[in-house]
């Protein structure tokens, strides 16, 4: 990363010199959004999409994956039902682990380490947010490093301007209770304080075998706000703290396709010892300064920190006992694999497989390994911005220039432990030697520079744009069962410019044509000789906006040079963690549809409708040689976990102080790998969920919801280890108490 310091510099001295000839104007800390609001997403030239507190009141959701299936384009692969570890893709890039989008709090990145290990094993608790905002194509190019796809913000709740409080209670089937509860406000002076804490935990919906262990979660998240916006002064400073603690009962393991049809919500109690730790620490502080009315500088210096240890069974020697440093492990995958299709595995015959899921067959001493999956991270960084927005000669511009400075990092400490299944119970034969499972330290240091600029000329908007990354991504691996003794390291470094382009051409008051192309980008791992994953991207399309009917239609396509496969444990995949592979060119095209109108004729009620509907053809464009993870794949075979098609089709009725809405979200079948073999695909899906809502005062709300009012049950979802359900029918109710 030659040069960071210098650019920085420069970019520090040329703001300091904006400051000379500063005016004192009235304004505080700006919002800390990307599209601010859904009126703002209509005039941008690209793709944007704002979901605000009023709609996320509707149906009052705390699992980001049935909010984020509302926008078209976006993906969503289904793994504990909860949301806690989302799976989000946009437009086609992979959905594990949202490792492929950008994901922002407060227009912060929040992913664990975002550049050396991007995976979201943190995610921020959903019920605290007050907006979702998602961006994609050329309206992206502001927000890093993954830029394929799109970017995908969430807003935190602001300080409110006058004294005030909020109170959500809720509770639900499964022993479920959730409590919402702000207070907070801003004085004359300037000064204002939030007070802000969720609190959620359930039994969960799943039974494991055998076990009194619940399938559930515990949640406990706290956040405070200080800030100082003096009325007569340009200056404004913000600080934000945020914590979470979590702790449920979650697992990589699965069902075979027999035990699925027999019990949807089973567990086999060889995953009863199965449970994820985390806490997660965030410090951000921001201080903004009024120029003119036209400029303005904001400074935000950001710091996360979070730790995780989950433990979880990884797989089984099927060959007799090992110890935990000898240890020849079948995956679970495999072994359920191997049942699905009925063939043996290890000299053991399918039912032979089936006695040790089921928990009928004890096991070899030390025969089952789970692993304390331990690791620390840290994602800090200092960015800048320079907005002008004003007229130059004709044409109104809305300039934006940033520049950020970021280092993140992954340290694994992690240890296998071998067990033994005994009458269906798992006793601990070998504790095993602290870092067996994985010792090594992932770093990444980053300079990310943009520039970007909506330019209205008449009916015109253009949006160019550009963005510069440059990274240095390494990994340190010390010896098995020694705490720092170096062993290897490997070093992968990049540069890269990304310009894109957005158009917007107004041809009357109500229907508008966009367009756009821009280089899309996904950070490389620190694999050696595998390349970044980039692609050209393209969209097309218009939107039509008169009184209560808003339309949009937007068709896509990303041409990728290179797509990117990358090893991880969620991916359910036989290769060695950590590693990278290089999937050669790939294409990805797709169509976009959000339709919203009232279809009351009568001003005394609203009946709002809406359907967002999303059309995805991908396929890989070369025969790629067998690899550890994408296997052999043929040209035209298509990407995994990406649905044909998906629609989500909602109808409400509003009157008075009450209103009432039903939504339908359908989702095709998608291949979990390339080549789509037996027992590889997942189920078409339709869910049906409804809520309703009584406005007793103006202080008091009541609430319900049912959410999978059919009780559908269908695989939605083969990795990591074996089929996995949507969750069960839930009945919720609640009430919110503002003063």
């Amino acid at each position: 990363m030659k040069h960071i310091t210098l650019l920085l510099t420069m970019a520090i001295s040329a703001v300091s010199c904006s400051l000379v000839n500063a005016q004192e104007v009235e304004d505080g800390i700006k919002e800390v959004t990307i599209v601010g609001s859904r009126e703002q997403a209509l005039r941008i030239a690209g793709s944007a999409h704002y979901i605000g507190s009023d709609k996320l009141a509707q149906f009052a959701y705390s699992d980001i994956q049935r909010i984020a299936r509302e926008v078209p384009g976006v993906a969503i692969q289904i793994e504990d039902g909860y949301g806690l570890r989302p799976n989000i893709g946009i437009r086609g890039v992979a959905t594990e682990r949202s490792g492929r989008i950008t994901l922002l709090e407060d227009n912060v990145l929040i992913a664990p380490a975002p550049y050396s290990a991007p995976s979201a094993y943190y995610f921020p608790t959903v019920g605290r947010l007050s907006a979702i905002e998602v961006v994609k194509g050329p309206a992206a190019i502001t927000q890093g490093p993954y830029t394929i796809g799109g970017a995908l913000n969430m807003v935190s709740t602001p300080i409110s301007t006058e004294m005030s409080g909020n109170i959500v209670t809720e509770a639900g089937e499964n022993s479920t209770y959730r409590v919402h509860a702000t207070y907070g406000g801003r004085s004359e002076s300037g000064f204002g304080f939030l007070l802000e804490t969720h609190q959620w935990q359930s039994d969960g919906f799943q039974d494991i075998d055998r076990s009194d262990n619940n399938t559930g979660l515990d949640v406990e998240d706290y956040t405070v706000k200080l800030s100082y916006a003096p009325s007569d002064s340009a200056h404004a400073i913000e600080l934000k703290l945020q914590s979470t603690q979590q702790n449920s009962n979650q697992s990589y393991l699965g069902l075979t396709d027999r035990d699925f049809d027999n019990s949807a919500f089973r567990r086999y109690g060889i995953s009863a010892l199965d449970n994820i730790e985390t806490e997660h620490e965030q410090q951000i502080l921001r201080y903004s300064y009024d120029i003119s009315d036209s400029l303005d500088v904001s400074v935000t210096a950001y710091n996360n920190e979070h730790q995780r240890d989950w433990f979880k069974t990884e797989g089984i020697d099927i060959d007799g006992s090992s110890s935990a440093e000898d240890f020849d492990r079948t995956s679970w995958a495999n072994v359920l694999q191997a049942i699905n299709s009925g063939t043996s595995l290890g000299g053991l015959n399918p039912d032979q497989l089936q006695s040790i899921v089921d928990g009928s067959s004890d096991t070899a001493p030390g025969s089952i390994q789970l692993r304390s999956n331990k690791r620390e991270y840290f994602s800090r960084g200092v960015q800048v911005g320079l907005n002008f927005s004003g007229t130059i000669g004709n044409s109104l511009h809305d300039l934006e220039f940033g520049i950020r400075l970021h280092e993140d990092e992954e340290d694994r400490l992690q240890r296998n432990s071998n067990y033994s299944q005994n009458n269906g119970e798992l006793a601990l034969d070998d504790l095993g030697i602290l870092g067996n499972a994985g010792n090594r330290v992932q770093q990444a240091q980053a300079l990310a520079i943009h520039i970007h600029d909506n330019i209205q000329l008449g009916d015109w908007t253009l949006s160019p744009g550009l963005r510069y990354e440059d990274i240095e991504q390494k990994r340190t691996r010390f010896a098995d069962g020694e705490l720092r003794t170096f062993r290897d390291s490997r070093q992968n470094d990049t540069q890269v410019f990304l310009p894109g382009l957005g158009i917007l051409y107004q041809l009357n008051d109500s229907l508008s044509v966009l367009g756009g192309a821009h280089k899309g980008f996904t950070a490389p791992s620190n694999s050696p000789n595998v390349d970044e994953e980039t692609a050209i991207n393209y969209e097309l399309g218009f939107r039509y906006q008169n009184g209560s009917l808003s339309t949009e239609l937007i068709g896509f396509m990303s041409d990728y040079d290179n797509i990117l496969g990358e090893c991880t444990s969620s991916s359910g995949s036989d290769c060695t963690i950590g590693d990278a592979f290089n999937g050669d060119a790939a294409t990805v095209a797709g169509l976009e549809l959000l339709v919203s109108a009232n279809l009351a004729r009568s001003s005394s009620y609203r009946i709002p409708v809406s359907l967002s509907y999303t059309l995805i053809n991908s396929e890989f464009d070369t025969d790629i040689a067998d690899t550890d993870f994408f296997g052999s794949v043929s040209k035209g075979d298509p990407l995994p976990y990406l649905p044909e098609n998906q629609f989500l089709a909602s109808v409400g009725f509003e009157r008075n102080n009450w209103a009432a809405y039903l939504s339908g979200n359908y989702v095709d079948e998608v291949c979990v790998r390339a080549f789509c073999g037996a027992f590889e695909k997942t189920d078409n899906t339709f869910t049906v969920d409804i809520s309703a809502n009584y406005q007793f005062s103006r202080a008091l709300n009541f609430y319900a919801r049912i959410e999978n009012l059919t009780s559908e049950e269908d695989i939605l979802g083969r990795q990591p280890y074996g089929a996995r359900p949507n969750k069960d029918r839930t009945v919720t109710a609640g009430l919110r108490f503002n003063f």
